[in-house]
């Protein structure tokens, strides 16, 4: 039986040692900050937050090149000779990193690209479910185990409160007028992905704490979300108060794990310091 090898994008924010415990590898996208090129995961976030509150600039983002993509599968199949390749990538709505790799795959062999139309903690969600099902049933036919991640790619569900409206304002994603008014009234947009594509759902009032506990309310109320498994994203700054009590909601709502998970410097770049966000599967 030929050995299944996962592959994914930084932008999944993948806890290290998840990757590490089922092998998934993992591609750096980019992000560019006064003029430099940095791998994600080699710049602090904490780096970006300096840089903007120096600046009041965002540093910019940049996918996975084609030329990255066929050296990252070239090496997963030196590492694992004979092996199939499935990549779970990054929602194609928002980023080219997908379609390179796309291209990038055209040269070799045994290479399945899924687009998981999807980010962050709403990836990872599918790459950790396909991660343990595999080491479940590893013995599975590859065309099975494909059509089991193709059906739950439209079971994952993102929702997330950004940090801040300055980054969103810096990033161009709301106008000056909109982010001023947002600030004066404490609004707090939620963003969702639909169909692979961020767009903002519903609007909160108020601090953040209040703001996290209806956000979460919200998506308890409208998904199905199985008990099994919830992750929460968080961006440095969030209040650990917060955590506590998210964890807190979850537990009473009866999920037997839960799993927080740091927005790396892709994600971070446009969401700003203190956000919060809550990803799961439906049933």
């Amino acid at each position: 039986m030929r050995r299944i090898i996962l592959s994914t994008e930084s932008g999944a924010d993948l806890p290290g040692d998840l990757a590490e415990k089922y092998e998934v590898q993992v591609v750096p996208m980019h992000i560019i900050m006064d003029g430099k090129d940095y791998l994600d995961g080699s710049l602090p976030v904490q780096d970006i937050y300096d840089y903007y509150r120096r600046t009041k600039k965002i540093p910019s983002t940049t996918s996975t090149n084609v030329h990255e993509y066929q050296e990252f599968f070239a090496t997963i199949r030196e590492n694992f000779p004979d092996s199939i390749i499935i990549h779970i990538g990054y929602t194609s709505k928002a980023s080219s990193s997908f379609q390179n790799a796309v291209i990038a795959a055209e040269e070799f062999e045994d290479i399945v690209l899924i687009d998981a139309l999807n980010v962050t903690g709403g990836l990872a969600a599918i790459v950790l479910y396909a991660a343990e099902l595999l080491e479940k049933e590893p013995g599975m036919e590859p065309e099975h185990f494909v059509e089991k991640i193709k059906a739950i790619v439209p079971k994952s569900r993102l929702a997330f409160i950004p940090g801040n409206l300055e980054f969103l304002k810096a990033g161009g994603r709301v106008s000056n007028m909109a982010s001023l008014i947002g600030a004066l009234l404490k609004i707090k947009p939620c963003i969702e992905l639909k169909d692979g594509k961020l767009m903002s759902t519903r609007k909160y009032r108020g601090k953040m704490s209040s703001a996290t506990e209806k956000l979460l309310s919200d998506y308890l109320n409208e998904y199905n979300i199985d008990r099994q498994q919830l992750y929460f994203i968080y961006s440095i700054g969030l209040d650990e108060r917060i955590k506590q009590r998210m964890d807190e909601v979850a537990k009473e709502n009866g999920f037997q794990n839960i799993r927080w998970i740091q927005a790396g410097g892709m994600i971070s770049t446009h969401s700003g310091s203190g956000g919060f966000g809550v990803a799961g599967l439906e049933q």
